[in-house]
């Protein structure tokens, strides 16, 4: 299975902006489950400064900064994947160190009472861990509302599980925490989900997204995907572009820009089977 993915994403200024600095974390990265055969990034204005490394996690982050006046900044990624036959579950060569890392809480994964006792219910004693993985994510898809709008980035955990509402990301932020209030660690998957139309209808350019998703790592098995947003384990249709202990760790752009005034923001994504 092959995929061919663009993103777009244009920033529009209403004051002129002098200097931005960015950081893109758009390119996919290589997995056990997928190789990234190519990702193009085309940039405009063309940038003074672009670097290319790798993250503390692995994925792959280009740094650019454009330093002179602009009013517009466009940002194009284009990227070949090619999956490899699914499995449920993926071994990496990791240290107990590294696991270790992603059993801590963050500010995005921020734990209560309230949350704990969710957790209890599906990692009760005694009970198989993938079981009870799965069960969480079961019950986060029957709990919770997928609302797209009703959250933001900064939008803390309490909010979502009193108004029992959010989108992905905040899906997989809630898992994450339930997991680590049972000492497990869980870490948080950026990627893309390839939407599929009706039979005989078309399907429109661009009407895909960002996707997030959990992971969560059970002895003698390793990483298992799974994705509460959609309550199925991570396959064929998901594309990976990195992961982290949360959103922050992995956010798609992030930037700095000199500038007086605010701006507009145009997000496109296009996941298409190439063969």
């Amino acid at each position: 299975m092959n995929y061919s993915i663009i993103h777009k994403t244009t920033y529009t200024y209403f004051e002129p902006v002098s200097l931005c600095h960015n950081v893109l974390r758009l390119a996919p990265r290589d997995t056990t489950r997928q190789v990234c055969k190519s990702a193009t990034v085309k940039i405009h204005p063309e940038p003074d400064t672009l670097r290319e490394y790798e993250d503390f996690f692995g994925n792959k982050v280009i740094y650019f900064s454009i330093e002179r006046e602009h009013g517009q900044l466009t940002v194009d990624v284009h990227s070949e994947i090619e999956k490899i036959a699914t499995v449920i579950y993926q071994q990496e060569e990791e240290e107990a160190g590294e696991i270790s890392q992603y059993t801590f809480e963050t500010p995005m994964t921020a734990c209560s009472e309230e949350i704990k006792a969710y957790a209890r219910v599906s990692f009760r004693p005694g009970r198989n861990v993938l079981e009870a993985a799965t069960d969480l994510m079961h019950r986060i898809y029957t709990d919770f509302t997928f609302t797209p709008g009703f959250t933001m980035v900064s939008t803390p955990l309490s909010v979502v599980m009193r108004e029992r509402k959010g989108v992905c990301q905040d899906f997989a932020h809630l898992a994450i925490a339930c997991v680590r209030s049972a000492g497990l660690p869980a870490r948080y998957v950026s990627g893309y989900i390839e939407t599929i139309p009706p039979p005989g209808v078309e399907k429109l350019v661009g009407v895909d997204a960002s996707h997030a998703w959990f992971s969560i790592n059970i002895p003698r098995m390793g990483w298992v995907d799974l994705d509460p947003t959609n309550n199925v384990p991570a396959g064929d249709q998901h594309i990976t572009i990195g992961w982290g202990r949360d959103y922050s760790d992995i956010a798609p752009m992030k930037g700095i820009v000199l500038s007086s005034g605010s701006h507009g923001l145009s997000v496109s994504v296009d996941v298409r089977r190439s063969g």
